[in-house]
């Protein structure tokens, strides 16, 4: 997204607003929110998106969401360009962190967004979790890649090899 723009589907939730029992909200995207989407995302066409998300509070003011994405989207076969219509339906999982909070960079760790003004945009979130459940190589059916694309002795490690056996 420019810097000089804000989010495209943004719902913001202060994280004060997580109280100990935790918390239950649904988020769906308009279609002019959609819209915008498709195009960050250089998709052909984003039809639906929403997720379901349940915030509870954890120590030190963290706040764990977890939940669902779905979206209903279409994007360009990489072979043909034609359309391939999908479907996303991914569970999620990340962490909210209260201003002043480093995020944890372990492999193993969830995501971590902080929120330096104590304030969570949930719509952005799920917008992120959505661009890593995208499809990097969508294909329609059928769809093959031509030989030269899938030919090995052009590739540029099979040139080394032969050079390191001589």
């Amino acid at each position: 997204m420019p810097p000089d723009q804000g989010p495209e589907f943004s719902r913001p939730l202060a994280l004060g607003m997580v109280r100990e029992g935790g918390r239950h909200l649904s988020l769906t995207a308009t279609p002019a929110e959609c819209a915008a989407l498709a195009a960050r995302f250089g998709i052909l066409a984003l039809d639906g998106l929403s997720a379901e998300l349940h915030l509870t509070m954890e120590p030190e003011g963290t706040v764990r969401a977890k939940g669902r994405v779905a979206a209903c989207l279409t994007q360009a076969c990489i072979v043909t360009l034609e359309p391939v219509p999908q479907a996303v339906d991914e569970p999620v999982a990340f962490r909210l962190l209260p201003p002043g909070r480093e995020p944890q960079d372990g492999p193993d760790d969830i995501d971590e967004i902080e929120c330096p003004d104590g304030t969570a945009d949930l719509g952005e979130a799920v917008a992120e979790q959505l661009a890593l459940a995208l499809d990097p190589y969508p294909r329609a059916p059928g769809a093959e890649l031509p030989d030269e694309a899938t030919d090995r002795s052009a590739d540029a490690f099979a040139a080394l090899s032969a050079l390191r056996r001589n």
